[in-house]
C-alpha cells in the first residue's frame, strides 16, 4: 500500500485519476491536453500510477488506453474503513458510479496464490459463493456452454450467460446478462474477461468488463472491487471479507 499512498500524495496524479473517473479508457494524447505540462511529465505521473496499480493500460491497435483501477483503493477501504462504514455509505458511491458513461471497465489485483488455485476459485461454485455475496455460479466451463448465477437461497437467478473462451488456468471469457433488478435487466448482455498471469509467487488477475452500453447502470460493474477484494482475502487468508455486498445479499 506504500506505492498507493505515494501515488495519491501528488495532486497531479489525483487529477489524472479524476480525469479517468470522468472518462475511462483515454489515450496519453487526450490526457496530455488537460494538463499544462510536457508529454513526458504526464507519462511520468501515469507510470507511477501504473506501478501502484491505480491505472491499467490496454492496447487497441496503435493506441494505448488508460483505465482507472479502483481495486487498490478498495483494499485501503477494507483495511481501515469498512469496519465503521454502514452499507448506505457504499450506496452513495454506487449512485456516483451510476452517473458514469463508459463502455469498458478494467480491474487489476495481485493475489499470493498459484494460477491453478486461482482458476479453481473462479470456477468452483462453492468457492465462488464465498466472495460473490453468496451467489453460486454453475457451469461445465466449456466453450458454448451456459452458466447460471443463483441467489443464495437457490430460488431465482441473479444472472446468466455463455462461456465464450476457456484456457485453464490462464483465460476465461464469458457473456453476462444481469437479472438481479429491473434496472440492470434492461441493460442486455455484456462481456467479462478473466486473465491470469503468474508473477513470482503471486498472480496478476485482470478482469475486463466490456461491451457495456454507454451510460450503463453502475450496478452491473460497480461490485467488482468488492468481489476481487473478497477473492484475494479468501485465497490469502481463508477468511471471508465483509463488504456492503455481502451484507446486502447474505
Amino acid at each position: 500500500m506504500d506505492a498507493v499512498f505515494r501515488a495519491l500524495s501528488d495532486p497531479t496524479r489525483r487529477q489524472l485519476l479524476d480525469e479517468l473517473f470522468r472518462e475511462d479508457g483515454q489515450t496519453l494524447t487526450a490526457l496530455e491536453e488537460r494538463f499544462s505540462m510536457s508529454r513526458f511529465g504526464v507519462m511520468k505521473h501515469l507510470r507511477q500510477l501504473e506501478e501502484a496499480g491505480l491505472v491499467v493500460t490496454r492496447r487497441r491497435g496503435r493506441e494505448k488506453l488508460h483505465f482507472l483501477n479502483p481495486v487498490p483503493i478498495r483494499l485501503v477501504h477494507d483495511r481501515w474503513v469498512s469496519k465503521y462504514a454502514e452499507p448506505w455509505v457504499a450506496g452513495l458511491g454506487d449512485l456516483k458510479r451510476r452517473l458514469e458513461d463508459t463502455m469498458e471497465k478494467v480491474f487489476e489485483i495481485y493475489i499470493r496464490t498459484t494460477p491453478e488455485r486461482l482458476w479453481e476459485a473462479i470456477t468452483d461454485p462453492e468457492i465462488r459463493s464465498k466472495y460473490t455475496f453468496g451467489a453460486r455460479i454453475v457451469s461445465d466451463w466449456t466453450p458454448g456452454s451456459r452458466y447460471e448465477m443463483a441467489v443464495p437461497s437457490g430460488e431465482g437467478l441473479l444472472g446468466e450467460g455463455e462461456i465464450l473462451e476457456v484456457e485453464p488456468p490462464r483465460l476465461l471469457v464469458q457473456s453476462m446478462r444481469a437479472l438481479w433488478s429491473d434496472d440492470v435487466r434492461s441493460e442486455g448482455t455484456s462481456r467479462i474477461t478473466w486473465e491470469i498471469e503468474q508473477v513470482g509467487d503471486s498472480c496478476r488477475l485482470t478482469v475486463t468488463h466490456d461491451q457495456l452500453r454507454d451510460g450503463a447502470h453502475g450496478e452491473i460493474y460497480g461490485g467488482w472491487p468488492m468481489i476481487l477484494s473478497g477473492l484475494k482475502t479468501w485465497l490469502e487468508t481463508g477468511e471471508l471479507l465483509t463488504t456492503p455486498g455481502s451484507l446486502r445479499y447474505g
